[in-house]
């Protein structure tokens, strides 16, 4: 019998690095020494408190979400411009200070998934997928309609904890689901929701299953718009 053995830090790394980069002396560089070509990364500059700024493989390089915040996705050209084989290359990132900022310090969270996705037909809707089944994790991209559907997400296990973000548009909460908790749960507040029946909203009050997740009619989950 074969057994194969891997590590957490296979599929899941921090890396810290210092930024090079402003309006007098623009530089790019990489950061190397994450150990596995991230699909999921997820920066902080913590000399300061710019956003936090979030880039995967299947919405693509350059395209940017801001976990403390309500903003749509925006692309900006010059934040994460690649998912290399051992990290990633970084813009200049002149206007944003978000990713390279001149001799500010960053930590960057990278998960390995399974690429830059690929079709996915398990649920009412059908939705792109790069899953890592033997980590537990993938990244969803689907486009929802506006009524209750089902989305599949590629992890033949059930989903512990699902977070979904609107990509079109502003004010619309990050919205999370974890299986130990009844009520929704907002990524970018520090406040509690306590409306009891979030779930119900945002979920349907179903439960995921091991191929699909359910989405309710609410704005930040539902609308015939694009989410991840």
């Amino acid at each position: 019998m074969a057994f194969i053995s891997f590590q957490p830090h296979d599929y899941f790394n921090t890396k810290l690095y210092t930024g090079n980069s402003n309006g007098g002396n623009s530089n790019t560089q990489s950061i190397t020494g994450v150990g596995f070509q991230p699909d999921w990364s997820w920066i902080k500059n913590y000399s300061s408190t710019a956003d936090h700024a979030l880039f995967d493989a299947v919405r693509g390089v350059t395209k940017m979400l801001n976990s403390n915040n309500t903003e749509a996705q925006e692309t900006v050209a010059d934040t994460l411009t690649a998912f290399d084989s051992d990290g990633f290359t970084l813009g200049t990132d002149l206007n944003q200070g978000v990713v390279n900022n001149l001799n500010e310090t960053f930590v960057s969270w990278n998960w390995k998934a399974g690429g830059a996705g690929s079709a996915n037909t398990d649920g009412d809707i059908n939705s792109t997928v790069s899953v890592n089944q033997t980590a537990g994790f993938s990244i969803v991209k689907y486009t929802g309609s506006g009524s209750a559907q089902t989305v599949g997400h590629g992890l033949n296990a059930v989903p512990k904890w699902i977070i979904v973000k609107r990509l079109a548009g502003s004010g619309y909460d990050w919205v999370v689901y974890h299986t130990e908790d009844s009520a929704g749960l907002y990524l970018n507040s520090n406040g509690y929701n306590a409306d009891s029946s979030s779930n119900n909203i945002w979920f349907n009050g179903a439960a995921p299953t091991s191929s699909v997740f359910t989405t309710g009619t609410d704005g930040r989950i539902g609308n015939a718009v694009d989410y991840i």
